[in-house]
């Protein structure tokens, strides 16, 4: 209703306003022609004035005619000055924007509409720029705070090592550390790529149809060492389903969620797995008894090198990339994933995905 009223209003002042500059023409017409008429009248005083009337009404035309275009040629030139101005204003603004200065902002004032869309579309180019600029900046900041961590690990206990006097068990010691450190940077390393991969060409990856149920069976199953290691018990409730995607890229998806389940759920808690159908799809819960996440950091859960406590993702060896990758496969698939969770209580993770199922 309100939009109505809005787009009518529009309406009737646009026709308002041509009829206001159609007065106008016609306001300057008159003047330029009454002007003419005083002219030649003043003119015939020292000059005589014609014995036809014929002729005095066709100078009076021409005398009328020439103020007429001398008013527009003046107004032309005004106008002419406005447009150069804000001509250089986008020029500069695009010089600044191609030097990396993105705190561009054209203003424009509301009788130049013919540069309304340009301002408007520089402005939002520049706000846009800046922000991916930022994100930019806080990727690399993220990327060197990550790769120094290890490597000043790695760096400290190798010059330890070169003490002859150090024990065995000592040895033994650092070169684990090590070589934990080591594998940390690689998984860094891949996962990286695997984002750029995702994010530069998400269809290049194959698709297919499979039994999705299998597929949280086998990861399961791979994963044994892992959470019975800690005594915990995973608890499978699926549906058989088949799904139309890319095998390789949705295993890495349940791979990321359980491994996060088993890191972060203590010695003989619970993690549970769904598989159920939802409004036409499937829902996939990943739902654990583990430590749980605090309100303040959910919305920033997916974001890259996000850690809600950086301490303890340390500590377990995280970078802080699997849940971005995780999101990014997600929404190439057209789905959604959701996060529930609170300090102590837990946390469930739901993907939905489109598909069919089969009883």
């Amino acid at each position: 209703m309100k939009t109505g009223m809005v787009r009518a209003l529009k309406v009737t002042w646009s026709i308002l306003k041509h009829l206001l500059q159609v007065t106008a023409l016609f306001l300057v017409l008159t003047i330029c022609w009454t002007g003419a008429i005083y002219l030649t009248k003043a003119l015939y005083g020292y000059t005589g004035s014609p014995s036809s009337d014929y002729v005095i009404q066709l100078i009076n035309f021409i005398f009328g005619i020439i103020l007429f275009i001398c008013c527009m040629l003046l107004f032309g030139i005004y106008l002419h000055r406005k447009e150069m101005a804000m001509l250089k204003a986008i020029i500069d603004a695009m010089r600044r924007i191609s030097k990396g200065d993105f705190s561009v902002k054209l203003e424009y004032r509301s009788n130049q509409r013919e540069f309304e869309k340009i301002a408007h579309s520089i402005n939002e180019m520049a706000g846009e720029l800046g922000r991916m600029e930022t994100m930019r900046q806080d990727f690399i900041s993220n990327v060197s705070h990550e790769i120094q961590s290890p490597l000043t690990s790695i760096q400290g206990f190798a010059t330890a090592l070169r003490n002859p006097a150090i024990s065995p068990a000592k040895r033994e010691h650092y070169l684990d550390i090590i070589e934990r450190e080591s594998q940390r940077l690689s998984q860094m390393s891949d996962n990286l790529l695997k984002l750029s991969s995702l994010e530069s060409d998400p269809g290049a990856f194959a698709t297919g149809r499979f039994r999705l149920d299998r597929q949280l069976q086998a990861v399961v199953l791979a994963s044994e060492p892992q959470w019975m290691a800690k005594t915990i018990q995973v608890e499978l409730e699926l549906q058989e389903c088949e799904i139309d995607g890319a095998e390789d890229l949705l295993r890495q998806v349940w791979v990321n969620l359980l491994h996060n389940s088993i890191k972060f759920t203590p010695e003989g808690g619970a993690v549970k797995i769904s598989l159920h159908p939802n409004n036409g799809g499937m829902e996939v819960v990943f739902a654990d008894t583990g430590i749980g996440i605090g309100e303040a950091d959910l919305p920033r859960l997916f974001e890259r090198f996000y850690k809600a406590d950086k301490s303890r993702n340390r500590s377990v060896g995280g970078s802080g990339l699997g849940l971005s990758i995780v999101k990014k496969i997600v929404d190439i698939h057209r789905g959604e994933i959701t996060v529930q969770s609170e300090p102590g209580q837990g946390t469930s993770f739901a993907v939905t995905l489109p598909g069919s199922l089969e009883n």
